[in-house]
């Protein structure tokens, strides 16, 4: 092919023309400070409140629960540290597979007195009731599970797990950064009390972000100025960043049914292709996000493939984007009791919008290729 192929959109997305076009005024024209009360500052307002709207519309929330933040991150740290610090110490209980954003500050709280639980996973990449209903027999201040995991897509049952931890009194947090846009998401049928999202994984700006929060919770804000956000997040707000990522959550809502069945069409005729080159598909037999392909070839390393297929036009990654600079092998992979020699050859390709049943086929004739070298010099070597 003639110009490289993007399949790394669990990464990032790429900024949709229509978002673009709702963001330009805001880049180009608009100078109010939202905190004015002049008519610069009202035109300001009324931009972030629209976007607010259009965020909560997406995951049925009322606008009133919607905080915008600088990405998922920020709003995975501030469910998380910002309730621990309106807490006090206590016990918290995450899964074994979830991000950084979430199992670091959940680590770091350790350091005020937190005592720390991991909920297991099953072979499938799924987080387990039974390992939660076993840490909830301690008491237990908060839980948090991701929606859907970045690098298998594997969706999990949050509805179930939030349900069991409301009965025994524990806050509930779920990290559905990348399940939004791909998925139907419902904050209210999920039973939790807290969700984080993110725009630029739906084809909305970089540097905004969102928590649902339900209104009965009691939080501390990690930043504190002119109280922006009710208080919990103050600073100027982003307003092209926060209005391009309403205008990705309303597209995100209008389009889902038809980017869903391209998505699964897409997924489908790689992995046919990946199966008749003996990849290990990692949760297969799970309920997926229906562009998410996570797998490895036996004796491959998985940076090497990576490098390898970059140079044929083709961008995939070998885990977390966001953990890049982490060369073990994937800790979901080990949650999940893979080796840790199949798991270094892990690849994701998770697949866009944008993408076509042609880039498909050229990547798997590249990955062939790529496999056939790359097994020929093993041999050489061994």
């Amino acid at each position: 092919m003639n110009r490289s192929v993007y399949f790394d959109n669990n990464g990032t997305t790429a900024l949709h023309p229509k978002v673009l076009q709702a963001m330009l005024p805001y880049l180009s024209e608009q100078q109010g400070n939202a905190t004015s009360r002049h008519i610069f500052g009202r035109a300001a307002r009324n931009a972030i409140d629209q976007a607010r709207e259009q965020v909560a519309e997406a995951v049925g929330a009322h606008p009133s629960q919607v905080i915008f933040t600088s990405g998922g991150t920020e709003s995975d740290n501030l469910a998380i540290t910002g309730v621990a610090n309106a807490l006090g110490a206590g016990r918290i209980a995450v899964s074994r597979i979830e991000h950084p954003a979430v199992s670091r500050p959940a680590e770091a709280l350790k350091w005020q007195g937190w005592k720390l639980d991991r909920i297991g996973s099953n072979r499938h990449g799924q987080v387990e009731k039974t390992s939660l209903e076993t840490i909830l027999e301690n008491k237990t201040d908060m839980v948090s599970v991701m929606l859907a995991n970045n690098e298998t897509g594997v969706i999990q049952d949050v509805a179930v797990l939030g349900e069991l931890a409301r009965r025994h009194k524990a806050y509930m947090h779920t990290d559905a950064v990348q399940a939004l846009g791909k998925i139907d998401v419902d904050f209210a049928s999920l039973n939790i009390h807290a969700m984080s999202l993110s725009s630029h994984k739906i084809n909305g700006p970089q540097g905004a972000g969102a928590l649902i929060l339900d209104k009965r919770i009691d939080i501390q804000p990690l930043l504190y100025g002119g109280g922006q956000e009710k208080g919990l997040r103050s600073g100027s707000e982003n307003i092209a960043a926060i209005v391009g990522f309403g205008a990705a959550c309303n597209l995100a809502a209008t389009e889902a049914r038809n980017r869903q069945s391209k998505l699964i069409s897409l997924r489908t005729r790689l992995e046919q292709g990946i199966q008749k080159l003996d990849a290990i598909i990692f949760g297969a037999e799970a309920e997926r996000l229906p562009n998410t392909s996570f797998f490895a070839f036996d004796g491959i390393e998985g940076e090497t493939l990576v490098m390898a297929l970059d140079k044929q036009g083709f961008a995939v990654a070998s885990g977390s984007a966001c953990s890049s600079d982490n060369t073990e092998p994937s800790h979901v992979l080990l949650a999940m009791g893979i080796h840790p020699d199949i798991a270094r050859g892990a690849i994701r390709v998770s697949l866009g919008n944008n993408n076509e049943a042609q880039e498909v086929d050229a990547f798997l004739q590249a990955l062939e290729r790529e496999l056939s070298r790359l097994r020929k010099l093993t041999a050489i070597a061994v």
